[in-house]
C-alpha cells in the first residue's frame, strides 16, 4: 500500500465535510465528493465558519486555516474525485442499500492499493467489502460527530482485513489529531455505541415503565454518572430518526427487542431532535 497523502471524502453531510476538514487542518489534499453541487456548497460554507471560528479562538492562526480550506477541493464527479486517492472514506447517509451500490463503484474506480473505508457507525465493513477486489484493503473508521471536537475514532477490522490495512489506518488517525481505537471482531454498533444503545435502552426501560421522568433521568445521569448530557438529551443531539435506524439495523442482524415504542412515536410525528426543533426537549429552531 502505497504511504496516504491524498484523502477522498464520499458524501458532503456534515460528518463527510468535516472528516475533510480535519484532515486537511493536517497537511493531507483532500477530495470532497458528493453528487449534489449544492450540498458541496454548504458544505464548503460550513467548513469555511469552522475554521475561521478556530482561527478566532486562537486554535490555529488565520493563514492555517485558509491553507487548510485551501487544500480542499470539490467535486461532483466520483471517478475524478478517487483515481488518485491513497485512502477513500465514505461517509454518506446510514443505509445499507446505498452505501453498496456507492461501493460497488468504488471498487471499480478507486485505485487497487488504495484503502477503502466507511465511516459508517454501525455497519460493519464485511457487509460492504464483498463488493471491492482485495477486501484486505477495506475497514471502518467511524469518527464521532462533530469531528473537528470529538477526539475518538473507531477502526474496525472485519474478517479479511489486513493487519497492514488496520495499521496504515490507525496511522492515519493519528496524524490528523485523532484518538485510535481498534475493535479486532465485527460486533453491531462498535464500542462506544454499543454502550450507548445498553443505557438507551435501559432509559427507556425506565420512562416507558413509569419509573422516572425523562428529565429525570436525564438529570440523574449527569450529576451521577457525570455524563455531559443525558440519554435522552444525546438522542436528541444525535438524532432520534438515526438512533432508530440503528436499532432497527441491530435486530435485523443480531435479533433483539427492536426499536422502544416511545421513540417509535417520536418518529412517527417527525420529532427527530434538535434538526427538527423537537424531540424529548423543545428547541427554538431547528439546528
Amino acid at each position: 500500500m502505497a504511504e496516504i497523502e491524498d484523502v477522498t471524502v464520499v458524501g458532503a453531510g456534515t460528518m463527510g465535510s468535516q472528516i475533510a476538514l480535519q484532515a486537511a487542518y493536517h497537511g493531507y489534499r483532500v477530495w470532497l465528493v458528493d453528487s449534489d453541487p449544492a450540498q458541496l456548497k454548504r458544505a464548503s460554507d460550513s467548513n469555511r465558519r469552522l475554521a475561521l471560528r478556530s482561527a478566532e479562538k486562537g486554535v490555529r492562526s488565520p493563514e492555517e486555516a485558509e491553507a487548510a480550506l485551501a487544500r480542499i477541493r470539490l467535486e461532483t464527479d466520483l471517478a475524478a474525485g478517487t483515481e488518485g486517492a491513497d485512502l477513500v472514506i465514505e461517509a454518506i447517509f446510514e443505509d445499507l442499500e446505498a452505501k453498496r451500490a456507492l461501493w460497488a463503484q468504488l471498487g471499480r474506480l478507486a485505485r487497487e492499493d488504495a484503502i477503502l473505508a466507511t465511516n459508517s457507525s454501525t455497519i460493519a465493513i464485511s457487509r460492504l467489502a464483498d463488493l471491492v477486489p482485495h477486501p484486505g484493503r477495506c475497514c471502518n473508521l467511524h469518527f464521532f460527530h462533530p469531528v473537528t471536537v470529538m477526539e475518538l475514532c473507531e477502526v474496525v477490522k472485519g474478517p479479511l482485513t489486513s493487519e497492514e490495512t488496520v495499521a496504515q489506518a490507525v496511522a492515519f488517525v493519528h496524524s490528523i489529531g485523532r484518538v485510535p481505537v481498534v475493535l479486532r471482531k465485527e460486533v453491531h454498533g462498535f464500542i462506544a455505541n454499543r454502550i450507548l444503545f445498553a443505557a438507551a435502552e435501559e432509559a427507556f426501560h425506565l420512562v416507558e415503565g413509569g419509573y422516572a421522568t425523562v428529565e429525570d433521568v436525564d438529570v440523574a445521569v449527569k450529576k451521577g454518572l457525570r455524563w455531559p448530557m443525558g440519554p435522552f438529551e444525546l438522542l436528541d443531539f444525535s438524532g432520534l430518526d438515526v438512533f432508530y435506524g440503528a436499532l432497527e439495523d441491530r435486530a435485523r442482524v443480531e435479533g433483539g427487542p427492536g426499536v422502544p415504542e416511545l421513540l417509535r412515536q417520536k418518529v412517527a410525528r417527525g420529532e427527530l431532535g434538535r434538526k427538527t426543533g423537537r424531540g424529548f426537549y423543545e428547541y427554538p429552531a431547528p439546528a
